[in-house]
């Protein structure tokens, strides 16, 4: 395999990823999407498999078994995961995902600092040069932080450890921010003493410093900001990727990992703009933790207005409109097959059905709209925040479904601590249903006043067990 045939596949395989992402902005496009994803991801594979063998010809057979083996194993441990995993633990998934991209490129950092000769990057016995250095500098110190940052991330989400520092709650202690900016001068510097040097101790020292800088940088992000870290460190991996992919001057790695990093870091905009926050105040400590308790304590001594399953058939039956605001909870409780059965019963009794999706809901960017992609819901009666929150005043019945923070009206007073984010307005609806297993507060750990309101109807229980009783009462 010649250059020109590696560079003219390595741009094939590019198109497919930016056609991968294109397909991938819509549910729609969605599946065209992954194929041209995979396809790419086939073309690179092959033919850097090729290119090995082509500039270290002499590995034989053994090195092509090793290659070979690594595939089979990565591959087959992917395919297990995916069909193993379900929907509501795929935030986990990708979280994992994030780590293992972002140790992959420690791990190749390393071998380029062993054996630079090995990847072309030099000629046996010569220092690698001062670029180079500085891409491996910041390839690896990026893919360590990435690394431990999605352990930590993953442990919350996951949220099943007693371990503190996986716990939802924001994990926090005096002179936090100090720390990390000394820890961060001092990677810096020890990263600039590789530069310079090429010596193994600054370098491993730098590596040590990233592992911490990532455990501590994610701890004190509380669970409601959860969806921009998600997307924050699939950033991050795509730049550690595109680092490292200079340092081995592999152009299809760094045009994947530019691709990953910058929509990543569109992606993470976009979510703090829906929460009304700026980057930096996500990272400097999410909200939740400090507030829970109190929320809880003021949610015990308020009353609110519950109703049962039939009570909510008999509100939707006899509406001309209906919103549905699907959250977490209904993730939990896989309850959008049933959800989907009732939207078609309701619009055969000539209601119309519409779905509202905020920015931020569950637990990963586009969480909920893969739920009702996974039920089938049509794509035209799925609407996004901007596209439907003038609809609300002009709604019989809303239903929602697990959701908390996200139609919290609490972010129209100018003193609470999500003020300003943007919220689905269930709230100026004529009726609202509200299923949830308990008063519990959401991620940001705040009492909301909507399940108070006077046309709020709490209905207490599992979502798909609450859904499929309303489908039964539903004539």
């Amino acid at each position: 395999m010649n250059l020109e045939t590696v560079v003219l596949l390595y741009l094939v395989a590019s198109v497919c990823f930016i056609q991968a992402l294109k397909g991938l902005s819509h549910p729609s496009t969605s599946r065209t999407g992954n194929a041209f994803g995979m396809v790419g991801m086939a073309i690179a594979m092959v033919t850097t498999v090729g290119l090995v063998l082509k500039i270290h010809p002499d590995t034989g057979a053994g090195g092509l078994a090793w290659v070979l083996l690594g595939l089979v194993v990565g591959g087959a441990v992917g395919t297990v995961l995916a069909r193993m995993i379900p929907m509501t633990q795929m935030p986990e998934m990708v979280a994992f995902m994030h780590s293992m991209i972002g140790m992959a490129a420690v791990f190749i950092a390393i071998a380029a600092v062993a054996e630079p000769a090995a990847f072309g990057i030099v000629a046996a016995d010569e220092p690698i040069p001062t670029g180079n250095r500085v891409e491996l500098f910041i390839g690896s110190f990026v893919g360590a932080i990435t690394f431990s940052g999605s352990v930590i991330a993953w442990g919350k989400l996951r949220g099943r450890y007693k371990f503190r520092l996986f716990r939802g709650a924001p994990v926090v202690f005096k002179g936090q921010h100090p720390l990390n900016a000394v820890l961060a001068i001092a990677m810096i510097g020890c990263g600039i003493g590789f530069v310079m040097s090429q010596h193994w101790a600054p370098f491993l020292v730098m590596l040590a410093i990233a592992f911490t800088l990532g455990v501590l940088i994610i701890i004190p992000i509380g669970g409601a900001d959860m969806p921009v870290v998600v997307s924050m460190l699939n950033s991050y991996s795509g730049w550690a990727a595109a680092g490292i992919g200079f340092s081995l001057n592999n152009p299809m790695l760094i045009i994947a990992g530019s691709l990953v990093g910058s929509s990543g870091a569109i992606l993470s905009y976009i979510m703090c703009r829906a929460m009304n926050r700026s980057f930096f105040n996500v990272i400097l400590g999410g909200f939740g933790g400090e507030v829970a308790a109190g929320a809880a304590a003021g949610a015990a001594q308020r009353s609110v207005k519950s109703g049962s399953p039939d009570d909510a058939a008999f509100l939707l039956g006899n509406a001309e409109s209906v919103i549905i605001v699907p959250g977490y909870g209904l993730a939990v409780a896989r309850a959008q097959h049933p959800l989907k059965e009732l939207s078609d019963k309701l619009i055969k009794k000539g209601v119309q059905v519409r779905y509202a999706i905020h920015p931020v809901a569950g637990r990963m960017p586009g969480h909920m709209n893969v739920l009702l992609a996974e039920a089938e819901v049509p794509y035209d009666q799925v609407f996004e925040m901007e596209d439907i929150n003038s609809d609300f005043s002009d709604t019989d019945v809303v239903l929602v479904l697990g959701a908390n923070d996200v139609v919290n009206p609490a972010a129209k007073d100018p003193k609470s601590p999500i003020a300003g984010m943007p919220i689905l307005e269930a709230y100026k609806a004529r009726q609202i249903i509200v299923n949830k297993r308990s008063m519990a507060s959401g991620y940001a750990g705040l009492d909301n006043e909507l399940f108070y309101m006077d046309k709020t109807m709490m209905v207490f229980g599992d979502a798909k067990k609450v859904v499929e009783e309303i489908v039964k009462a539903v004539e």
